[in-house]
């Protein structure tokens, strides 16, 4: 495993992070694995060389959080793991248990650390921009919970461009802890942060940790429609409807697999390299719910693509509208 470094920061990560809204309860989605199911996974993760983990508090309510917490702690020792987690998705009715406002990012923070079962994050992301908060008051209560000890480093989520600058501007202006990465969605069928958001952060020395890199396993094959595929998450996943299925993202996939079996190796292997070969990016965020998916994953990090793959991997794309950015 190679380990770099996120950002402008000195903190090193491993070359892959892995995404644990797979693991907390599959009452909040069928395809989530519940505890006993996920332990496993995080094993195997950090036997790979694995040290980077990104959770969210609204992945399965918390539940993902806890297991993600008891799992670290039974695998790993503390200062050996770099722990992810975000604030902003509803977390209950109650308005102010939602967004961006000083109120809940201080209660999403102590909350989340008493799942986490630890004294503080590593990485502590906004889930998404809030327009119904003035970013004063997020970026200042972000700095406070790092200047509290409750976290070491700040990220951030998708959203556009312009609104990431205007932050890390005001951030800087203020003298206020600076996002040190960007979380945005980054795959062969979803190339538009391309155009502005990636160029961004290679100038402003942010890291980029991409969420789906395989996109929702869609780059996998074995889907024709929604709700069709070889997997429960493939069946019952409506998100990736809105997001996919595109004549031109099947063309895409084709593709994948013409790479794929002329190298002999899987269609993971080839979509997650192809993203690990852009300067830009520091560390995919892959999800684990097979044995096979994590030596897969290592796996793609020593295929190198040559410049005709690439070009037919990229060929068949079309753009599209920029999608999930709220």
């Amino acid at each position: 495993m190679d380990y770099v470094r996120l950002g402008a920061t000195g903190l090193k990560v491993s070359r892959l992070c892995l995404g644990c809204m797979t693991y907390g309860s599959s009452k909040w989605r069928s395809w989530v694995l519940d505890e006993e199911q996920a332990l496993p996974f995080y094993r195997a993760a950090i036997e790979a060389g694995i040290n980077f983990f990104d959770t969210a508090d609204v992945y399965s309510q918390g539940e993902s959080e806890r297991v993600t917490g008891k799992a670290l702690k039974a695998f790993a020792k503390r200062h050996e793991v770099v722990i992810a987690t975000k604030v902003n998705g509803a977390m209950g009715s109650d308005p102010n248990n939602r967004g961006l406002s000083r109120k809940h990012i201080m209660d999403g923070i102590d909350r989340s650390l008493e799942r986490l079962g630890v004294d503080y994050v590593d990485l502590y992301q906004i889930h998404r921009f809030d327009p119904a908060t003035p970013i004063e008051e997020t970026l200042e209560a972000l700095n406070d919970v790092v200047r509290a000890g409750k976290a070491r480093y700040i990220g951030a989520s998708s959203m556009f461009a312009w609104q990431f600058m205007k932050m890390l501007a005001t951030s800087r202006s203020h003298g206020w802890t600076p996002f040190v990465s960007m979380q945005p969605q980054y795959n062969l069928v979803y190339r538009e942060e391309e155009r502005e958001m990636l160029p961004l952060c290679l100038d402003q020395g942010v890291g980029v940790i991409p969420w789906s890199p395989l996109a929702r396993g869609f780059l996998a094959g074995g889907r024709a429609h929604p709700g069709e595929g070889n997997t429960e998450r493939a069946r019952t996943d409506e998100f990736a409807s809105r997001l996919y299925y595109r004549d031109a993202d099947f063309s895409v996939v084709d593709a994948v697999g013409e790479v794929a079996r002329a190298r002999g190796v899987s269609n993971m292997q080839v979509a997650l390299a192809w993203v690990l070969r852009n300067s830009a990016i520091t560390s995919p965020i892959i999800g684990a719910s097979k044995s096979h998916h994590i030596s897969d994953a290592t796996a793609a990090l020593t295929l190198s693509l040559t410049d005709d793959e690439v070009k037919a991997l990229e060929a068949p794309y079309r753009s599209k509208p920029v999608l999930d950015h709220a």
